[in-house]
């Protein structure tokens, strides 16, 4: 198949994870994307120039590790509503689209729900799997953040 006749798939991947910790803890450590290296493991870093949770209308930059290689993603917040959703597009060289959370008080703890859309013209067998696999580990770590303080 020639570059031309390939195709760009939107890819989703949504994942959640019960966190034992109030809502608004929650919502306003996942909210502020300089703290997003803490525990997503492709996040190398970011800057947002200011401090706490990003409103709507934020524009930010971040470094990730695309397995193994080092890619500037500009982001948007799209959505900013405290302490339920919070959504962000992002664009680079490499893949476009979109991380969308998800908060709903649960049980004296959080229902936190992440959703990854993007699509990329990269031609990688094993990409989706792998991103999957670090979507799990990065949740799983946030619990475990979350859980534990201090977290602050």
């Amino acid at each position: 198949m020639r570059a031309a006749e390939q195709s760009v798939r939107l890819e989703r991947i949504s994942q959640e994870r019960f966190i034992q910790a109030p809502i608004d803890a929650v919502y306003d450590y996942v909210t502020q994307p300089d703290r997003w290296h803490e525990w997503h493991p492709t996040s190398l870093s970011a800057d947002t120039g200011t401090t706490g949770s990003l409103p709507a209308g934020t524009r930010f930059t971040e470094f990730i590790d695309l397995l193994g290689v080092r890619v500037p993603m500009s982001y948007r917040v799209q959505i900013a509503r405290r302490p339920a959703e919070f959504k962000t597009v992002f664009t680079s060289l490499a893949v476009d689209g979109s991380i969308h959370y998800f908060l709903l008080a649960h049980q004296g703890g959080t229902l936190f729900k992440r959703v990854l859309t993007y699509e990329t013209e990269l031609q990688m067998a094993t990409l989706h799997e792998r991103m999957i696999e670090l979507s799990a580990i990065a949740l799983d770590q946030l619990k475990h953040r979350l859980e534990n303080p201090p977290f602050v």
